[in-house]
């Protein structure tokens, strides 16, 4: 086992990671920029070191910096989190030269599934359903003739990235070069990395996820699935566990395709397997996230299996301790997003000093964040401040927690989305669960018009 590792992210997964390691015993560095020089993560970490000015790309993203310090503070280890680096294939093959572990997969995994146009291929030769595409299309020309004998509604999709960034809805002929060249331009801009594929654009669907963990002899278990259907913009707003449109037949099926998928990528660590789900109860394969999910904590809260630990225990080479004949799913957890926006102001992103801040709790109420009072958040990273978590024995019961869980918090200083929280899990399609991805924009377009 690790006995020091260095964290290289920020704010609540850092602050989660850091807790993780004290209960295991193991001591932690954080790094931060210099507008986090205050941030919770620095105060608990055993050591820390200042990377940098303030932009990530000068921080956060500065992979020599990062190994710099994990090398002077003899770390063994780098567990990266979730976003900026943590899905870098050179920033995991770096941590190997430098003879550091990276809490994740090996590079070349994550570099073949992070291009999402290889893990489409790999998917359909493993006999996994994908849906019904093109590979890479190379200019406009090519990607008009795939259009038509796809057919539309259609997706052009980055084969690198994230974040909903780099895709384009198409409806039809006239619109596949405007499409094409917007598509292309931002995953460019984006990921260094152009290159478009394109997709059958699927709805009404439901987004599921499935957790897999992988340890390094070749025990896969998967640790059922997250829905994870109310989005905004592709970024998910809200999660829940299990998911309230699958059956026990379908959960098998899926928990089947997703353990031939990690076998037939020979995965190691911590992953998800996303789908698509349509009405028809079809499922498609969409991608693999080779790192911790943001809402990794729903799983845990109806699995009772600590994810973060598991993490680092399969980097440092331990074997897993259970199958998946193990795996129960007890009761139903919620998870929301508090981010620091105005939602009636176009989402505009919120920052300054948090003047009140009182966090709700009762059994088997949990908000992961790194706000304290007198915290100053930033302006220069991602808007979101915390995740509430709640779990109750029945998704009714979870649901009324997760409403009462939201007006008890009181964060003062900065706008934030509680309020659309609220009318979301309040609504009817939530509370019968047949919600699908494109909810939520029909309900932002009710609530401000």
């Amino acid at each position: 086992m690790f006995s020091k590792i260095l964290i290289a992210n920020r704010g609540e997964i850092a602050v989660r990671i850091i807790r993780a390691c004290k209960e295991m015993g193991i001591s932690t560095v954080a790094v931060y920029s210099e507008a986090d020089r205050d941030a919770l993560h620095v105060v608990l970490a055993d050591e820390s070191i200042c990377i940098g000015p303030a932009p990530a790309a000068k921080s956060y993203l500065n992979m020599s910096a990062i190994v710099s310090a994990a090398v002077l503070t003899g770390c063994e280890a780098i567990h990266p989190g979730y976003g900026l680096l943590s899905e870098n294939p050179k920033f995991a093959a770096l941590c190997k030269e430098c003879g550091l572990g990276f809490i994740g997969p090996d590079a070349e995994i994550i570099e073949k599934m992070g291009d999402k146009d290889a893990a489409r291929r790999t998917m359909r030769e493993a006999g996994v359903p994908i849906i019904p595409g093109c590979d890479v299309v190379e200019g406009v020309r090519q990607a008009q003739a795939e259009a038509e004998r796809i057919g539309f509604p259609l997706l052009i999709k980055a084969r690198a990235g994230g974040g909903g960034r780099g895709i384009r809805r198409v409806n039809g002929p006239e619109e596949v070069e405007m499409a094409y060249l917007s598509a292309t331009a931002e995953a460019q801009s984006a990921f260094g990395d152009g290159a478009v594929y394109m997709e059958k654009f699927l709805f009404p669907v439901k987004h599921i996820e499935m957790q897999i963990l992988c340890d390094n002899y070749g025990q896969v278990v998967c640790l059922g699935e997250r829905e994870c259907s109310m989005q905004r913009k592709n970024q998910k707003t809200l999660e829940e566990s299990p998911s309230p449109s699958m059956t026990e037949e379908m959960r098998r099926e899926m928990i089947r395709v997703s353990t031939l998928a990690a076998k037939t990528v020979g995965y190691k660590g911590l992953g998800t397997i996303e789908f698509l789900l349509t009405q028809e109860h079809q499922f498609y394969f969409m991608e693999m996230n080779t790192r911790l999910q943001v809402e990794h904590p729903v799983t845990e809260m109806v699995t009772d299996v600590d994810l973060v630990k598991w993490q680092i225990r399969v980097a440092a080479g331990v074997k897993l301790d259970f199958t998946q004949e193990d795996v129960r799913l007890s009761g139903h957890a919620i998870e929301c997003r508090i981010n620091a926006e105005d939602p009636s102001m176009g989402f505009r992103p919120s920052c300054g000093k948090i003047t009140l801040l009182h966090i709700p709790g009762g059994p088997k109420v949990r908000f992961d964040t790194a706000l304290y009072h007198d915290y100053v958040v930033p302006p220069f990273y991602d808007s979101m401040i915390g995740k509430l978590i709640v779990h109750a024995g029945t998704r009714q019961e979870a649901i009324r927690k997760m409403q009462a869980a939201l007006c008890e918090m009181v964060i003062e200083g900065v706008e934030h989305n509680r309020e659309l929280q609220l009318e979301t899990i309040s609504a009817p399609e939530f509370i019968d669960g047949s919600y699908t991805t494109d909810f939520l924009g029909k309900l932002l377009k009710e609530l401000y018009p």
